[in-house]
């Protein structure tokens, strides 16, 4: 019974997406496995268990493969009903915190992020202003959501996840992406979450993602200027 119980997570360690699943089944107090996956060359697991995306993460319950972060993070909400609630029980508070996370995810913020690091000059430019307007939109559209309590769920570790970056970010590359005059709230939410003992104990350490973004950078950049 217990082997068929077993949960299984599949994921990168500097991925938002498989922390803020991680996230999720540390609030529930589920006990799992971890797989650390190399984004650039996949186990047979993530071909078995996610064939048509063979994205990560990847979370395995009873045999059975759950992927999506948002989706996940859901089940173990639907699942694991003694730990604390991921998603409010009211329907509009619950669709409130899903379009918010949806905007996030279809917004391509995180992705963004990305570009801005791996790119240069009018490119760059070009990604920033992307990435703030996103932030901007985001900034202005959870006011009146913001919570005011020390419950922490589903869009919590959406925010959590992506902004985790931007200290980094900001080291790499010298761009304010989360000030406290320009996105208040942003700012408060986000210091707010990295003071928590769960996230401090999920998240991936500064200088660590420091570490890899120069890399990145520098990969990029290099190979541009080779073509």
């Amino acid at each position: 019974m217990e082997k068929q119980n077993k949960v299984l997570l599949l994921g990168i360690w500097a991925s938002p997406y498989t922390k803020r699943v991680e996230l999720a089944l540390k609030l529930k107090g589920v006990s799992y496995e971890y797989v650390e996956e190399d984004m650039f060359n996949k186990s047979p697991l993530v071909f078995k268990y996610n064939p048509i995306h063979q994205r990560l993460p990847i979370l395995v319950h009873k045999g059975n493969p759950i992927v999506e972060s948002l989706v996940i993070i859901e089940y173990i909400d639907e699942t694991w009903k003694n730990g604390p609630p991921i998603l409010p029980a009211d329907p509009y508070k619950k669709s409130r915190l899903r379009f918010w996370a949806t905007f996030i995810h279809q917004s391509q913020l995180f992705e963004t992020m990305v570009k801005v690091l791996k790119s240069d000059g009018e490119d760059q430019e070009k990604d920033i202003n992307k990435m703030l307007e996103t932030i901007k939109v985001l900034e202005e559209g959870v006011k009146d959501i913001f919570p005011d309590d020390n419950n922490v769920g589903y869009l919590d570790f959406v925010i959590c996840s992506v902004f985790s970056f931007h200290v980094a970010m900001e080291e790499v590359l010298g761009i304010k992406m989360v000030d406290s005059e320009k996105t208040p709230l942003l700012h408060s939410w986000v210091t707010k979450l990295n003071h928590l003992a769960l996230v401090k104990e999920t998240m991936a350490p500064n200088h660590k993602l420091v570490e890899v973004l120069k890399v990145v950078r520098q990969k990029a950049l290099k190979a541009a200027s080779a073509t």
